[in-house]
């Protein structure tokens, strides 16, 4: 039987993150920087789900002031549609609130419409558009979850304290 965790991403997930990511975008982020986001920067969160612990879905996050805004949101092809994207958006926006964050915000295709049902299912609203946003010019659907749920400091293993 397979095993499905959830948890923060590490160093040891950065090579099948990026797999990920160059199979869902047509402009990736570089194996490179899923390394900087994992060792170098303090403002970014990221979570991962794994299957037998290998890395099947990703979500990242930067910390602004009191904004939690998302960076990436993928899950393998091989695994879409059984509910791994909104487990790990989940653990995001709830990692978010353990953090302190009040908000959070993020950009989606226009055309994402499968995505945009999510974000739309777990509260997000449509607040703007980004005129083209996108390497091929398309716009961007800014989106907005103005109320978080509770938090918990202490689940926020990053989370510096004096």
């Amino acid at each position: 039987m397979n095993e499905i965790t959830i948890g923060l991403m590490t160093v040891e997930d950065v090579d099948a993150v990026h797999a990920i990511e160059t199979m869902c975008f047509r402009t990736p982020w570089s194996r490179k920087s899923f390394y900087h986001e994992v060792t170098e920067n303090e403002c970014a969160r990221y979570v991962v789900v794994r299957e037998n612990g290998v890395a099947i879905a990703y979500a990242g996050m930067w910390f602004v002031l009191n904004e939690a805004h998302i960076t990436n949101i993928a899950v393998h092809p091989q695994y879409r549609g059984k509910g791994y994207g909104r487990m790990v958006t989940e653990a995001l926006i709830q990692l978010a609130a353990d953090s302190g964050m009040t908000w959070m915000t993020l950009e989606v295709r226009r055309t994402n419409t499968v995505a945009q049902s999510l974000y739309h299912s777990l509260g997000f609203i449509d607040v703007g558009y980004r005129k083209r946003y996108y390497e091929n010019q398309e716009d961007a659907l800014i989106m907005a979850l103005e109320q978080l749920p509770e938090g918990n400091p202490d689940n926020d293993p990053m989370l510096v304290r004096e």
